[in-house]
């Protein structure tokens, strides 16, 4: 039989914008990772800021210890903004910026940025995440309360519309949403919910002309989280779709179909992948990519991979290669882009999408009958039942009702040769790179003119006060020379500061505890009854990481342990942390740390702990942590390290209760 020729295959459709999540260290060495990524055949950029960057401070502020430069990029002014673009003409690139509470700073930056290359704004194309109310609910980088932040957004909807129309001011993440543990259903719902929130803002803001109010829906994206379940997966993008395209044509009357398409790029689930046998989260990733990808009808713009070893640490430019060259061998090698939508007509699939789609209108329902996504974020109503959600599919695993292999089915394996050696099967973020930001940092205030930095954040402070439109304010802050410390400052003194509720104490507790539980909690309150008191439990999160899921799991099974549970949240200091401590009079301190500055953070606890008189409290510290680190934590005194293969929570308890016995004197 004949080979098929050229001449006799199909056209191919053109394939999504293939993007690798990207940044680390300094602007110099981010600007070289992201030339070398598009000499491999990358098609857009995504860039990853670190969380200073991502929560308004500057690499000195005390809060910014230890996380410069860590999960991602610092840019703290427009010298490094220029610095990260050097010799990429923006006129020609697709930059996609995961920023939310700063969104409207980097924006001005990157426009004052291509403005010095010689490009006007209206040529410029890509995407600011700016989705604030999912802050509230997982990642935990907000800055201000709902009302100024949902403010922000809308002037900065209001102002690419006219001025830079090719932009997507506002992508809707539900990815992160899925991370921290909400349903398929709970995250349409979320998402869509967001979206109207947002839009409404800009309707009743009056900024956009009502004929020109199709071209604020057409801009609107989403950023959705694609997971192991791939038909689900698959079935959950068809009812986005249909969703969206009934919401702004009944809501929002918009008429042109282009105008109702929804948009949406993906980052594949990293929930899912395993510090256990890694090599197993290629197969994950790819089932996922499926999940987005199968569909036409449904089919990511943009799409970017994890690595297989972000369980473990920072991902090497080999494995954001590898990850790169899995979606260019499904787009380019086998026959998917070649095809009409193949699940056209399927009564399994239908049936799915109708039954996602039910649920997930009587859930907007149920918040836009509570007054909107902002009063159900205020309430707490919309983070109590996600973690609800992740707590009882944290449950399903330890109960082994949820098999994930390698983790709790299929234990036993080899030797692995791509984690022989731990600490060289990641990448380590450079040392030097605060001490270096600092440095640069104190060399671009002494060359600035303080004066016209001081009048530029003057007039965005009187402006905030007002209902102008704050682009222009940011822009005249961005070329005086201020820094995103000094633009999130001035507006925390007009807007105040916030925190979110935790969602931890509406979870209902477990009443059938099972036999382990049980033991735990008979050890916890024979503990308290030698010690005279209930035991008390202190969770922290240090520094900038605002992603909570592992801290709140952590609380919600303490309390089901009979532990009383002190935590505040995310975003506090070493000295917050330990002055609770002092003041609750807790047994026991856990720090929870994803974002690798638990080697900075970590000791700087254990010395404040000393200094206040606490420092035979038995330490735990969990998160993304490399073994090699952990030994050194443990040598320091820290009690006990747990990290992602540590799935059993109950298990952690019982641990915990016995450094308690060890710290003050009783048998184990």
């Amino acid at each position: 039989m004949a080979d098929t020729s050229a001449a006799d295959l199909p056209e191919r459709d053109r394939p999504w914008v293939m993007r690798t999540y990207a940044g680390h260290s300094s602007a110099a060495e981010s600007n070289a990772l992201y030339r070398k990524n598009l000499s491999k055949g990358q098609t857009g950029l995504s860039v990853a800021f670190d969380l200073p960057t991502q929560t308004g401070y500057d690499p000195d502020h005390v809060l910014s210890r230890g996380e410069v430069g860590k999960v991602g990029v610092p840019i703290p002014h427009l010298g490094t903004m220029r610095r990260l673009f050097e010799d990429i003409p923006l006129d020609a690139m697709n930059t996609s910026m995961t920023i939310n509470a700063t969104a409207m700073w980097l924006l001005a930056m990157y426009q004052v940025a291509a403005e010095e290359q010689g490009v006007d704004p209206s040529q410029l194309a890509g995407t600011t995440q700016n989705d604030i109310i999912k802050e509230y609910l997982s990642r935990g980088t907000y800055v201000f309360g709902p009302a100024p932040s949902l403010r922000l957004t809308t002037d900065m909807i209001a102002y690419t519309v006219s001025t830079i129309p090719k932009w997507n001011p506002l992508n809707i993440c539900s990815y992160h949403l899925q991370e921290a543990g909400a349903t398929p259903t709970q995250e349409l719902a979320y998402a869509l919910t967001t979206a109207i929130a947002v839009l409404d803002a800009v309707k009743d803001s009056g900024q956009v002309p009502p004929e020109e109010f199709e071209n604020v829906v057409g801009r609107i994206s989403f950023f959705v989280n694609a997971g192991v379940r791939f038909i689900e997966e698959m079935c959950k993008m068809r009812a986005f779709g249909r969703l969206w395209d009934e919401i702004t044509r009944e809501r929002y009357g918009v008429q042109d179909p282009k105008m109702r398409r929804m948009r949406y790029g993906v980052q594949v689930n990293s929930l899912g992948l395993t510090e256990a046998q890694p090599e197993n989260n290629v197969q994950r990733i790819v089932l996922e990519m499926l999940g987005v990808t199968l569909s036409k009808d449904a089919r990511a713009r943009a799409v970017q991979l994890p690595a297989w070893n972000e369980a473990l640490g920072l991902p090497r430019p080999w494995d954001q290669q590898w990850s790169l060259r899995l979606q260019q061998v499904l787009a380019f090698e086998s026959d998917l882009l070649e095809y009409d939508d193949i699940f056209e007509g399927s009564v399994v699939i239908e049936a799915k999408v109708n039954e996602l789609c039910e649920g997930a209108k009587a859930e907007i329902d149920r918040v836009q009958a509570m007054g909107g996504a902002v009063a159900a974020v205020e309430s707490g109503y919309m983070k109590q039942a996600m973690v609800g959600s992740h707590a009882e599919r944290r449950a399903r695993i330890e109960a082994g009702d949820m098999l994930v292999v390698g983790v709790n089915s299929y234990t036993e394996t080899e030797p692995s040769p791509l984690t022989a050696d731990l600490d060289g099967a990641i990448m380590a973020s450079d040392p030097k790179a605060e001490a270096n930001a600092i440095a640069e940092l104190e060399v671009w205030r002494e060359q600035r003119d303080a004066g016209a930095v001081e009048d530029a954040l003057q007039r965005l402070q009187n402006e905030a006060k007002t209902d102008t439109n704050l682009m222009e304010a940011t822009l005249a802050a961005v070329r005086a020379g201020a820094t995103v410390g000094e633009w999130a400052g001035a507006l925390r003194e007009v807007f105040g500061e916030y925190r979110a509720p935790t969602g931890v104490s509406g979870v209902a507790s477990v009443v059938d505890a099972g036999a382990e539980l049980t033991a735990v909690r008979e050890k916890v309150k024979a503990t308290g009854d030698e010690l005279g008191t209930r035991l008390r439990f202190l969770v922290g999160k240090p520094g900038l990481d605002g992603h909570s899921n592992g801290a709140e799991q952590i609380a919600v099974r303490a309390r089901d342990a009979g532990f009383e549970v002190v935590y505040q949240g995310i975003r506090l200091t070493p000295a917050q942390i330990v002055a609770a401590a002092v003041a609750e009079d807790v047994h026991c301190v856990g720090l929870s740390i994803l974002s690798g500055s638990h080697m900075e953070l970590v000791p700087d606890v254990q010395a404040a702990m000393k200094e206040a008189g606490i420092g035979d409290v038995p330490l735990i510290v969990g998160g993304i942590i490399p073994t090699s680190d952990a030994r050194t934590m443990e040598a320091a005194g820290v009690a006990a390290v747990f990290t992602p293969k540590d799935f059993g929570m109950t298990t952690i308890m019982d641990r915990i209760a016995d450094e308690i016995r060890k710290a003050n004197g009783l048998p184990v």
